[in-house]
């Protein structure tokens, strides 16, 4: 049997296991579970789980400080489950609980820059642009043509604070298992959204949510068209569903062009079908024509007699969907992206943005961040720009920070994807040199979305942007760091 001094050495050494099997560590464990019974009995199941919530958030929250990689990963998934959750009937602030991850996040980064000291991220031009677009949102404070401050305080937040995570990347995911693994997680969490739109598509979409959807007049008119519903998945809306799975399937083609196992470009070819196939049940026409923009910019960067004639069979495959009869209503809304004249909504879109050109042009700050959308219609609900559908990142941009803010944006985005074309062909390794591939495709898919929806708004791609952007420097940095230490060993 064990001696007291023995356990009191095994707890000093970190032993937690070796402790519970011992006759302490059994007692400890009863008396922690009675102590959590009795509590719930007189205080409620409310209390019990936030006891137990308390017992797994403190670990939780020390490891997300202290293991950063591990807090990356707790961060995406969060965001890719964030409104699942939600609609399971949970009625907590889910979205502050992701300002504490990020909060955390960047404590754990400056407590780390204590004892290893690197400042290198925060030079070059992208940090330089993404510094200048976080200063110009917290000077969007002194708006003078913004009708409420506080709209700025609840819509900053999701700026200024998601877009300081790119730092965080960069400096915490420094190796190139980090990469792979983080990578990993985005294929999974995006298939677990992918089957639960299959399930949603050919099962059926769970009676408690059709139930709350029916009984919104604004829900049924967005999501039910053509006698069938949009589905959305695990996200919080179509838009955020189709993008991604278009972004993710993007990142599918590009690991299939680089060096890997036979039987992994199976299961990724596998993916990208499945994934490009549950984007048509969203009904979102500005996601039907990213795949064919993306495959352009592609077959450019990684010019081969094989990717030309992989490009050549996909153009020839959209080019049968788009003019193809079909009385399918998913491939019908495909081929009518293709043609926008056609489309009505479009049309109004299009004079929505006529309308609002003057008010761009005469407004330089624009109207303050917050003043569209659900924002504007909460904290200055009889302002010019509350009521306004901005139906586009772009045109968000432009109106609530001005044609000075759209500059910036736009700017942000050139500097972005020149960093990462540039930095494809700086890249030796092959593998590093296939994640930045991938990742400027992502980058450049999410531009051109960004036109016709709104997509950099909502989780988890607001947040995957700014993964994609830091994986292209963590792969330049770590071709680099492999090349020097070449060098050095010759």
């Amino acid at each position: 049997m064990k001696t007291l001094r023995d356990i009191r050495l095994q707890i000093k050494r970190g032993s937690l296991l070796g402790f519970l099997q011992t006759p302490l560590g059994a007692i400890t464990i009863m008396l922690i579970a009675v102590a959590l019974g009795v509590v719930t009995i007189k205080g409620g199941i409310v209390t019990g789980l936030l006891l137990l919530v308390l017992m797994i958030g403190i670990p939780v929250v020390y490891g997300m400080v202290a293991y950063p990689l591990f807090g990356i990963s707790c961060i995406i998934s969060t965001a890719f489950l964030l409104f699942f959750i939600l609609r399971l009937g949970v009625d907590f602030p889910m979205g502050t609980i992701l300002d504490g991850m990020q909060a955390l996040l960047i404590l754990g980064f400056f407590i780390k820059q204590k004892n290893n000291p690197d400042w290198s991220m925060f030079k070059g031009p992208v940090a330089t642009m993404i510094f200048i677009w976080i200063g110009y949102n917290l000077l969007e404070v002194i708006n003078p043509w913004a009708e409420s401050r506080l709209a700025w305080v609840y819509t900053v937040r999701t700026i200024a604070v998601i877009t300081l995570m790119y730092f965080v990347f960069v400096y915490q995911i420094n190796t190139i298992k980090a990469v792979r693994f983080v990578l990993t997680l985005w294929l999974a969490l995006a298939c677990i959204a992918m089957l639960h739109a299959y399930k949603q598509e050919y099962i059926g979409i769970a009676p408690a949510e059709l139930a709350g959807m029916e009984s919104d007049p604004l829900s049924v008119s967005l999501l039910y068209i053509d006698g069938h519903w949009r589905k959305y998945a695990i996200f919080s809306d179509p838009v955020e569903f189709s993008y991604n799975m278009v972004i993710t399937a993007v990142l599918c083609i590009a690991l299939i062009s680089g060096p890997l196992l036979r039987w992994k470009k199976i299961v990724l070819v596998c993916f990208t079908v499945l994934m490009l196939n549950a984007m048509l049940f969203s009904g979102t026409r500005g996601a039907y024509v990213l795949v064919p923009a993306t495959l352009i910019l592609f077959a450019v960067l990684h010019f081969s007699r094989q990717i030309m004639i992989f490009s050549g069979i996909a153009a020839f495959i959209i080019a049968v969907m788009i003019y193809m009869p079909t009385g399918n209503a998913s491939l019908v809304r495909f081929q009518s992206a293709f043609r926008p004249s056609e489309d009505a909504s479009y049309n109004v879109r299009k004079q929505n943005q006529k309308r609002i050109q003057p008010y761009i042009i005469s407004h330089p700050m624009g109207g303050g961040l917050g003043a569209t959308g659900m924002w504007g219609v909460r904290f200055a609900p009889y302002s010019f720009l509350a009521n306004f559908p901005p139906d586009s990142g772009y045109m968000r941009v432009a109106v609530e920070t001005g044609w000075i803010g759209l500059f910036i944006f736009c700017w942000l985005m050139f500097i972005v994807l020149k960093s990462g074309i540039e930095k494809f062909y700086q890249i030796r390794n092959p593998e590093l040199r296939m994640y930045c591939l991938a990742m400027t495709l992502v980058l450049f898919a999410l531009n051109i979305g960004n036109f016709p929806q709104e997509a950099l708004v909502q989780y988890p791609n607001n947040l995957l942007f700014y993964l994609a952007i830091a994986i292209i420097q963590i792969s330049y940095n770590l071709d680099k760091k492999a090349q020097r230490a070449e060098i050095i060993s010759s």
